[in-house]
């Protein structure tokens, strides 16, 4: 079995925002992998450990991004986990992509991949921390021509079907769907394991795959700021949080919530 695991490299969600012409500043020293995606490669990796041995030793979990160079990062981080493969998307005509353009570079990614055999699974976490779009599985399926069961909070392959489980507001779901197909998982679909010492040392120096548009033969119109049908047209600092406004209850703590909870429209 052969899996590719999207990843994504975004600010660390406790530093500073910070915008440039309406774009995400992406410093390398404030970076991380996206923290969802965690529970993608968990899963991935979980799926290939229930393998019987001779097709467990035959399977490959790759880590796939689009991004800078900085996006190394991800892909490391991906290492350290325990992936086999890992491949970074990374071309200047992709800056500004948005979530249609980032899908079509991904596609392209995937069906190279399976140049070299069939990519049974695509894996995602539920979203990305900095866009919060949760859209791209979707997308991505519907670019693949695969079917898409997401925000899985259980995941079980077999036979070559994938069922999973997930929980809505009104019901609990049970899906099922043919291989090949994506995969967006939950965040409390597992905990994510703790890289061992062995790979982390070996993420340092694992060969990491580059791809540009031209090694895709992406349509460059379709991606990139030229290709977005989205547009972040401005952007401004966090404002300040007020102070602390500190009530002493004297017996009119109540209606003092109340008023607080009026004037500020959160009622």
């Amino acid at each position: 079995m052969r899996i590719a695991v999207l990843v994504k490299y975004v600010p660390d969600i406790n530093a500073e925002r910070r915008f440039e012409d309406c774009r995400v500043v992406r410093d390398p020293a404030e970076g991380t992998l996206n923290e969802l995606d965690e529970n993608a490669l968990e899963a991935a990796l979980r799926i290939v450990e229930a393998l019987p041995d001779d097709e467990r030793e035959a399977s490959e979990v790759v880590a796939l991004t689009v991004a800078p160079p900085e996006g190394d990062i991800a892909v490391r981080k991906s290492f350290q986990m325990g992936v086999d493969r890992g491949v970074r998307v990374s071309d200047d005509a992709l800056a500004g992509s948005d979530y249609f353009g980032t899908t079509a570079a991904l596609a392209a990614a995937v069906r190279r991949l399976e140049a070299d055999g069939p990519v049974d699974l695509v894996v995602t976490g539920m979203a990305a921390l900095d866009g919060l779009g949760s859209v791209v599985p979707a997308l991505l399926a519907a670019e693949l021509g695969r079917p898409a069961l997401t925000f899985a909070k259980k995941v079980a392959v077999e036979g070559g079907t994938l069922e999973i489980t997930r929980e809505t507001d009104e019901a609990t779901e049970t899906l099922s769907a043919p291989l090949p197909a994506v995969l967006s998982v939950a965040d409390t679909a597992n905990t994510p394991r703790f890289p061992n010492f062995k790979l982390i040392m070996a993420a340092r120096t694992k060969q990491i795959e580059t791809w540009s548009a031209a090694d895709l033969d992406l349509d460059l119109a379709a991606v990139g700021a030229a290709g977005a049908r989205t547009e972040t047209t401005q952007a401004a600092p966090r404002p300040e949080k007020p102070e602390v406004e500190l009530v002493q209850d004297k017996g009119s703590g109540g209606q003092a919530l109340a008023e607080f909870l009026i004037r500020n429209d959160l009622v």
